[in-house]
């Protein structure tokens, strides 16, 4: 009997021991070995790719946002799953692909309907913007619905209308949208695209706005 219970502590002991151990090396030492080689090399991406702007956040380069002035480049439509119902403080959403069928009535008029906005807004009256013009981007949302990225055609579509609202001329606003485009990730990966929030900053900041 007391052998037996005296086995017992043992092991008990080892596992309490063992527990102990694992916490601190998996629970203190290795979190805070990772956390300080992310903010050592990657200290950007780590603390969420931050945009600032006059000295304060004004978003993430990894999260895009919806109802920018027309004065500024416009996302692509965000159709995430649903709309946040914890958080009202907040206009957010699920993220996630809306799952419609390429021949869903649902998806056809949505995207019938974002591309005779796209066409009106962003048609000035020394530019008309054709149908024919507007890339899939600019009427569909992306698989998470929160893309924080255009095409560059998308950009581009867009330049007339921020170089007017802004009184630039297009050259300006046109160099701008060639310096923020990004090319394929390690050459192959993906396709290029515009940061439409790093864009607006560039143009509020060339425009000078506050």
């Amino acid at each position: 009997m007391n052998l037996s219970m005296g086995k017992t502590a043992r092991l008990l002991g080892a596992g309490l021991r063992a527990l102990i151990v694992l916490t601190v090396v998996t629970g203190v030492v290795y979190p805070l070995v990772i956390t300080g080689i992310a903010q050592g090399l990657f200290a950007d991406k780590a603390n969420g790719s931050k945009i600032t702007a006059d000295g304060r956040v004004v978003g993430s380069a990894l999260i895009g946002q919806q109802d920018y002035a027309l004065d500024y480049f416009q996302s692509r439509p965000a159709n995430g799953l649903s709309t946040n119902t914890v958080n009202k403080q907040y206009k957010l959403l699920v993220s996630g692909a809306t799952n419609l069928a390429a021949d869903s009535p649902k998806l056809v008029a949505s995207v019938e309907q974002a591309k005779a906005k796209v066409v009106r807004d962003n048609s000035t009256p020394g530019y008309k913007v054709r149908p024919s013009q507007v890339p899939a981007d600019a009427v569909t949302s992306s698989g998470s619905g929160l893309d924080p990225d255009i095409s560059p055609a998308y950009a581009r579509l867009q330049v007339h209308r921020v170089a007017d609202r802004n009184h630039l001329s297009p050259a300006q606003v046109e160099k701008l949208v060639e310096e923020h485009t990004s090319g394929r990730t390690l050459g192959f990966i993906g396709e290029p695209r515009v940061n439409v929030l790093r864009l607006n900053v560039a143009v509020r900041e060339l425009a000078g706005k506050s």
